[in-house]
């Protein structure tokens, strides 16, 4: 598991990476392993609102992935929007938050940055 975050200009950007121990070879299953772990991370991260899982999402248009989106607000206020990644051998997380509004077409290009290594 590798974990970091960084702020910049008021906007806190994060990441998760997992390999899996147990890779999945159904994509369906993957993903929700994948709504699993963010649920928790919901409740890790103290969040009171929730506008729903997004799914249908592919990772660079990639049929080979599934990705979850998410917008959230924690009990401080910060708004949240998250996306999820897998291919069945990697979760991957990205997340972006603040106390303002957040800067949708900047965040979006991290959210959307994620790449799997090549197996």
């Amino acid at each position: 598991m590798f974990v970091s975050d960084c702020e910049r200009d008021g906007l806190n950007y994060g990441v998760i990476c997992i390999k899996l121990q147990q890779p999945f070879d159904n994509l369906d299953k993957a993903q929700e392993s994948l709504i699993s772990y963010l649920d928790y991370l919901k409740a890790s991260s103290k969040i009171t609102l929730s506008a729903g899982y997004g799914k249908g999402h592919r990772l660079n248009n990639n049929e080979n992935t599934r990705g979850i989106i998410d917008y959230w607000q924690d009990s401080d206020k910060n708004n949240w929007k998250i996306k999820g990644w897998t291919n069945g051998k990697y979760i991957g997380v990205l997340y972006g938050y603040s106390p303002k509004e957040l800067p949708e077409s900047k965040l979006n290009i991290y959210l959307d940055s994620l790449r799997f290594p090549d197996f």
